[in-house]
């Protein structure tokens, strides 16, 4: 009798290990409960979406007084469709949730019963990134299709607009829509080194927007070094100012794109080691 309670008890204890998908819906549940979350996306899309509007108008507004050329080729259709000003803004946006996704479990002691429920921290790290890849994913998509259209309607009426089958156009809308969750990657990989919000969030903007600008672009070494910067490879894949090629700095597609995936990956796979090796 006594053998047999003894074993119903220990069979009442024990649970099934937490499934990778029930941590992702736990972090989704926590991302969706935040409430500045909605209020940033839609914010976001909105000043996207009106920066493209704005320079779209200001371009329809002065296309008589450009020459015969630039109406002919309208080389900034692909620029405002995918202003840098906006972006940049969809830049710090999801560098901010991704490092509040993270960090914000620090602040209100809610991680000391996450490692309690969940002892394997780098899978509650993977199921974070997971969640802010996908929801910045669609976020992007929607900014980048939002900006795009809205911008090409308004130049429509000078017979300046281009299509996603344009040269460019589809590569600079991909470019434009990942730029999002790499961000959102980085602000989680720094949220969870830094566990600081502020900190967190000053260091993921001065990377992300400021850092670039630091390098020179006459010298070899620090022209590189630009180029590996997110901020420039977006640029370069984007080419938002209609410019060839070659004045990229030696900037390539390929490049670029490498520079997008080794980003977010460094900064996933430093929080993962850290994540390890630090008590709570």
């Amino acid at each position: 009798m006594t053998s047999t309670t003894t074993t119903t008890i220990a069979g009442a204890v024990d649970e099934p290990a937490a499934r990778f998908l029930d941590l992702v819906a736990a972090e989704w549940i926590k991302v969706r409960s935040l409430r500045s979350t909605p209020w940033v996306i839609v914010l976001v899309t909105l000043v996207v979406t009106g920066v493209a509007a704005a320079r779209a108008l200001a371009d329809y507004n002065n296309f008589p007084s450009y020459n015969a050329l630039t109406q002919r080729e309208h080389p900034f259709s692909l620029g405002d469709s995918f202003p840098a000003e906006g972006y940049l803004t969809l830049m710090l946006a999801a560098v901010a949730v991704g490092a509040i996704a993270a960090v914000s479990e620090y602040g209100s002691g809610l991680i000391r019963t996450t490692t309690v429920a969940v002892p394997a921290r780098g899978a509650v790290v993977l199921a974070k990134a997971v969640v802010q890849v996908v929801m910045w994913t669609v976020v992007g998509s929607l900014v980048a299709l939002c900006s795009f259209f809205a911008a090409q309607a308004i130049l429509s009426g000078r017979d300046a607009a281009i299509s996603l089958g344009d040269p460019n156009a589809l590569r600079a809308l991909a470019a434009s829509a990942l730029l999002a969750p790499v961000c959102a990657l980085v602000g989680l990989g720094l949220g969870v080194l830094v566990r600081h919000s502020a900190t967190t969030v000053v260091a993921g903007s001065f990377v992300l927007l400021l850092l670039p600008v630091f390098f020179s672009s006459r010298k070899p070494l620090s022209v590189t070094f630009a180029n590996a910067m997110v901020r420039n490879a977006w640029q370069r894949l984007a080419q938002i100012y209609g410019t060839p090629p070659e004045a990229y700095n030696g900037a390539t597609v390929a490049g670029s794109w490498t520079v997008y995936v080794l980003w977010p990956l460094v900064a996933l796979a430093l929080a993962l080691l850290v994540v390890r090796r630090r008590d709570v």
